[in-house]
């Protein structure tokens, strides 16, 4: 496989340290509200990476932290009379609950930074003594990034121009403009742990390097998120974990594009900010899967209502064909896997191989998840020409298992069992009705509401088939 290491700044054949088994590190939420449609992007590319690991045989360990301490969580607790605590367990639940509904899988481990405060302050206390790092007449800890030879590696960019235009409050003590928080003072009516610098609360930095050492080791496979965390935050994780260790941080860099809202950054200014809550209200979450994935990871993306329906049309094709596979395996005829009866089998065979090898081979290619979109649909064109002259259970089964576990990938399809709601049953009664009546306007009406609650429905010689949509 090969991946585009924003370090290198070239595409490398990804080679993990330990054989078949990947140490990913990816940056987490900071839970002060609902994770927003930016958000939603890198948590989407870096599971599907998970999982196309795990579908090629590798054990990964995937550790996403929870950010559950920084200032706008301090101050919207304070808003809302309430602790930091309470505040960050609120919207750690909530993120659960939208992770589900796009089909996020719950990482190996989701450390909190308010639960690894040994592990930052012993951090902190190693790159004082190594002279990393100084404490300020305010009892604050700074690193001090003068001190680092390779500060300014990931991002590439010298240290006088990141130094550039960034504005200094000399009150602070600090020795460069660049410099940055490891430790932050108490402050009146701030949440604090006590430290040997002093009570206050660690940076936002330093918790990610803290809590990846503890989890993945001093020097693991690959770490993620959005390009806009390339600096500062990625650059100063470079500078403190390896100045701490004396040893390499992450061997690959993967970050993500930017997403824009009909053309336009997002931004609150600019009334065009979404939250996947707010989204979840007028599309399925699994749309907006399959229209993150439509792009490849590292170009920017426009969000906009047209592409979330042609996204979710597209699923609605794929869907059809897995109806039509789950119909011809639970009604088709039979035949014996080991009796060659039927001269068609090798020619799916060959079908199936091929399509197979494309997927592999897109995926390879830097997750060009765009790439192994395109290879389902050329798939599922096949499957539909292929069984318009075949209706053998055992051929449906084995493109049903292969479509179902490229889709698995992508994480464009649910495996879960769910019960239909009662409105949707009620809706298709109504429809068998207008059916029976023969009026094909309501019938047409009922069924794009079917469709709109997520159901395709599928008239049969005795009756209906009512399937979930992907």
């Amino acid at each position: 496989m090969k991946i585009y290491n924003t370090l290198s700044r070239k595409k490398e054949e990804f080679i993990p340290m330990e054989n078949k088994h990947v140490k990913i590190y990816a940056c987490g939420p900071t839970v002060y509200n609902y994770f927003h449609i930016g958000n939603a992007r890198p948590f989407i590319i870096f599971d599907t990476l998970r999982r196309y690991l795990e579908y090629r045989g590798n054990k990964v360990t995937f550790v996403q932290n929870f950010t559950d301490v920084d200032d706008k969580m301090i101050n919207r607790a304070a808003a809302e009379n309430t602790t930091v605590e309470e505040l960050g367990k609120r919207f750690i639940d909530e993120y659960f609950k939208d992770a589900r509904a796009l089909n996020i899988k719950p990482a190996t481990h989701h450390p909190k930074a308010t639960e690894h405060i040994s592990e930052i302050i012993a951090m902190i206390q190693k790159l004082l003594d190594k002279g990393y790092a100084y404490i300020t007449p305010a009892k604050d800890v700074y690193y001090d990034v003068s001190a680092f030879n390779g500060y300014g590696k990931l991002s590439g960019q010298s240290l006088d121009e990141l130094e550039s235009g960034v504005r200094v409050d000399i009150s602070e003590g600090k020795k460069n403009p660049a410099d940055f928080a490891l430790w932050k003072a108490k402050k009146e009516g701030e949440i604090f742990w006590e430290s040997p610098f002093g009570p206050g609360r660690p940076g936002w930095h330093i918790e990610c390097s803290a809590m990846s050492s503890k989890y993945l080791g001093e020097t693991f496979d690959i770490h993620g998120g959005g390009a806009d965390l390339i600096f500062p935050h990625h650059e100063n994780e470079i500078a403190q974990s390896e100045a701490a260790s004396g040893k390499p941080f992450a061997k690959y860099w993967m970050h993500n594009g930017f997403i824009n809202i009909d053309n336009r950054k997002m931004a609150k200014s600019a009334n065009n900010f979404f939250t996947v809550r707010d989204i979840s209200k007028e599309y399925d979450l699994l749309a907006v899967r399959m229209f993150m994935l439509g792009a490849h990871y590292r170009n920017p993306v426009n969000f906009s209502k047209d592409l979330i329906e042609q996204a979710f049309s597209s699923l609605l094709r794929i869907n059809n064909c897995i109806e039509n596979l789950r119909f011809i395996v639970s009604n088709g005829d039979e035949f014996s896997a080991v009796d060659e009866i039927t001269p068609i089998q090798p020619l799916l065979n060959e079908m199936i191989s091929t399509h197979t090898r494309k997927f592999i081979q897109m995926m390879e290619d830097d997750l060009n998840t765009a790439g192994a979109i395109g290879t389902i649909f050329e798939l599922v064109k096949d499957i539909n020409l292929y069984f318009e002259t075949n209706n053998f259970k055992y051929n449906a089964a084995f493109a049903l298992d292969t479509l179902s576990s490229f889709l698995d990938v992508l994480g464009l399809i649910k495996n879960e069992d769910e019960e239909v709601p009662a409105e949707v049953l009620e809706l298709c009664e109504k429809r068998q009705t207008a059916r029976k009546n023969k009026d094909w306007a309501l019938s047409d009406k009922l069924r794009n509401e079917i469709t709109n609650l997520n159901y395709s429905v599928k008239d049969m010689p005795d009756g209906y088939k009512l399937t979930k949509i992907l």
